[in-house]
């Protein structure tokens, strides 16, 4: 190639990353105003807010076609864009707990699985509960034929106390305990049952754990209105005081307004701690494990009132399910 014909090819180089930053940055732009602006969105919106932390890697290229398309009105759009996508992935917002509260804390582990309309391996869950020496376990689609699969595989030797609703399909759910637990009824108006245990720490004092198996509604179709009232109805099972936690399937992750809206204590709670986000694990993904070609997201959450403080998060693939496990130990405040 001669030299004349040098400056010729950059330029159509050029030309051709100006025409390639176009596909790339619209995307991110579009679902960068969805994060930011605080309304109620259509579903397509909710869906693709989910995968907002990915947004960084085309936003990080957009900016490579930037410069090397020596367009100055695209490099302001890409860096700005690719600030936004760092600033939401390491938000200023993420509450720790509080400071802990007098008294001998209560140390138990906590996990949680959405069981996928019963599939979910019951001796990979029974494993796991005993190699992570769990005391308290949420199974959201919590079927009769797993609770039978549960009991043989031996689940009811490790945490006999339970607060069962087996439905066939996605709507059944259930708590077990290795501490005795007080069944408190169900969140009303939910598509999918979320019941409400009283968990005893302290053999009988008085001093209890508050439980809320969470599954709500996925928000697909029509379905998303739905989504936003079962989120609604979950922020208010706070009672205001005493130690608190929301265990299962949110449907929902830390860029959804509305579960952001459920910690800060919008629907007239007190601020609540997503345990993955306040030990700095939010992006370790727990949906889809298997099945969908998707980038991998987090809509399962341990999320507990400000007066407990949490450790050991981790995320855990069972077979038979497209959701992981998250476990965590939680230390609360016994007066």
């Amino acid at each position: 190639m001669t030299a004349s014909g040098r400056p010729a090819g950059r330029r159509r180089a050029a030309a051709a990353c100006r025409w390639l930053f176009i596909p790339l940055a619209l995307p991110v732009a579009a679902v960068s105003v969805v994060r930011a602006v605080p309304v109620e969105w259509p579903v397509l919106g909710v869906q693709l807010v989910a995968f907002t932390p990915w947004l960084t890697v085309p936003a990080a290229a957009a900016l490579v076609l930037a410069f090397l398309g020596r367009s100055r009105w695209q490099r302001v759009l890409a860096g700005s864009l690719l600030a936004c996508q760092a600033f939401w992935l390491f938000p200023v917002d993420v509450r720790g707990p509080a400071a802990e509260a007098a008294g001998r804390p209560v140390s138990l582990v906590a996990m949680s699985i959405n069981a996928e309309l019963g599939d979910a391996d019951a001796a990979g869950i029974v494993d796991l509960v005993r190699e992570q020496h769990v005391d308290l376990l949420a199974v959201e689609e919590y079927t009769p034929q797993l609770s039978r699969r549960l009991t043989a595989a031996g689940l009811d030797g490790l945490l006999p106390h339970r607060v069962a609703h087996p439905r066939d399909g996605a709507g059944g759910t259930a708590i077990y305990s290795s501490l005795s637990l007080k069944d408190g009824g169900v969140l009303p108006a939910t598509q999918f049952t979320m019941p409400v245990a009283s968990l005893d720490l302290a053999d009988g004092s008085g001093a209890a754990l508050r439980v809320v198996a969470v599954h709500t509604l996925a928000p697909v179709g029509d379905a998303v209105g739905q989504w936003r009232r079962d989120l609604a109805t979950v922020a208010r099972a706070d009672s205001g005081s005493g130690p608190l936690l929301l265990a299962g399937d949110f449907n929902a992750t830390y860029d959804h307004r509305e579960f952001r809206a459920l910690l800060a204590g919008q629907g007239g709670g007190r601020t609540l701690v997503d345990v993955a986000a306040s030990l700095g694990s939010r992006l370790v993904p727990t949906w889809p494990m298997r099945g969908y070609r998707l980038p991998g997201i987090t809509l399962d959450h341990l999320v507990t009132s400000r007066d407990i403080t949490a450790s050991g998060y981790s995320v855990h693939r069972i077979e038979g399910t497209d959701h992981a496990a998250v476990v965590a130990t939680l230390r609360i405040p016994v007066p």
